[in-house]
């Protein structure tokens, strides 16, 4: 089977982290570079996140490029669920390997047009606000040629947000970057709170991880220990959402997962409800649909998968 090329777009991040670790041990994808964004952090802490775990998971070979040090219009606003550095308490020796000299916008650009010029095509994950992507395309929208489509955690449609009443982080921290991309016509494949909010890591989940993750255990219990929200009240247990873990799982397991297709517009206008996506079900609009939302997920069938892959770890370790 021909690995799946992707480009990882992210902003680390505990859960960009998770979804990193377990992509790195799927020999289904060829990581082609991971491009950190002004997110959950600034963008100087998100690209030395994203240095210590490659490191972490000993696969430096990968690429990191440092994207975009801003939102596209809006000032910039950081996560509240990572800590100060963005991988809440645990703490990873200082990075040896360093970030490429190319910048994450022309990475995407030089590396989609070469694509589309040899009739392939890249999957993107984006993990964090789409404002690399979104640049990129304003800059060279033949790019699009190049993508398969893009598989993104990012939006709330029955859901409420989860950073103000009616927005999503990823999105709210970069709307206008969001209405670009879901208006480029690239197939588009949506992982929101819907979606991620009936995936619950509890704490007896995080004893699991911890007993079959081998050398990077104590790391992972760390940071999966450090993400229980311990709010019942909105999520109806301990534990916290798996946010963006859920796009590789999409990738390497999408039996797990029930789409329905649907118009997304992205609101990037009115300041009380700035971020909020909203979902054309019925189509109301007259528009054609544009993303393949996710609404329902075996949450245990994806537990189950996580355990299995990060259990490679203790498995690289043996060998």
């Amino acid at each position: 089977m021909t690995p799946i090329p992707i480009i990882v777009d992210c902003d680390p991040g505990i859960d960009d982290t998770i979804a990193l670790l377990t992509a790195f041990v799927s020999p289904e994808l060829d990581i082609l570079g991971i491009t950190p964004v002004c997110g959950n952090q600034p963008l100087e802490r998100t690209v030395r996140n994203a240095l210590q775990v490659c490191e972490l998971g000993r696969r430096t070979e990968i690429p990191v490029y440092a994207g975009c040090f801003r939102p596209m219009f809006r000032e910039p606003i950081y996560g509240q669920f990572h800590g100060q550095t963005g991988l809440g308490n645990t703490v990873l020796p200082d990075p040896v390997k360093a970030v490429e000299k190319k910048s994450a916008v022309d990475f995407l650009i030089d590396t989609l047009i070469a694509a589309a010029a040899l009739r392939k095509r890249i999957t993107i994950c984006c993990l964090g606000p789409m404002t690399n992507v979104a640049v990129a395309l304003r800059m060279s929208p033949q790019i699009a040629e190049g993508i398969e489509r893009i598989v993104m955690m990012g939006g709330a449609y029955r859901e409420p947000g989860n950073r103000t009443m009616t927005a999503e982080f990823n999105v709210l921290a970069d709307p206008h970057a969001a209405h670009v991309v879901f208006s480029s016509g690239i197939p588009i494949v949506a992982l929101a709170l819907d979606a991620t909010h009936q995936v619950m890591l509890k704490p007896e989940h995080v004893a699991q991880f911890s007993s079959v993750s081998g050398r990077i255990s104590e790391t992972l219990a760390k940071l999966m220990a450090f993400w229980d929200r311990n709010d019942v009240r909105r999520y109806g247990s301990r534990g916290g959402p798996l946010h963006d873990p859920l796009v590789i799982a999409y990738l390497l397991a999408p039996h797990l997962f029930k789409t329905e297709r649907a118009r997304v517009f992205v609101e990037h206008e009115s300041e009380l409800c700035m971020g909020q996506t909203v979902a054309d079900w019925y189509g109301k609009s007259g528009l054609e649909p544009n993303a393949d939302i996710v609404i329902r997920v075996d949450a245990e069938g994806v537990i189950a998968f996580f355990l299995e892959r990060l259990s490679r770890y203790a498995e690289k370790a043996v060998a």
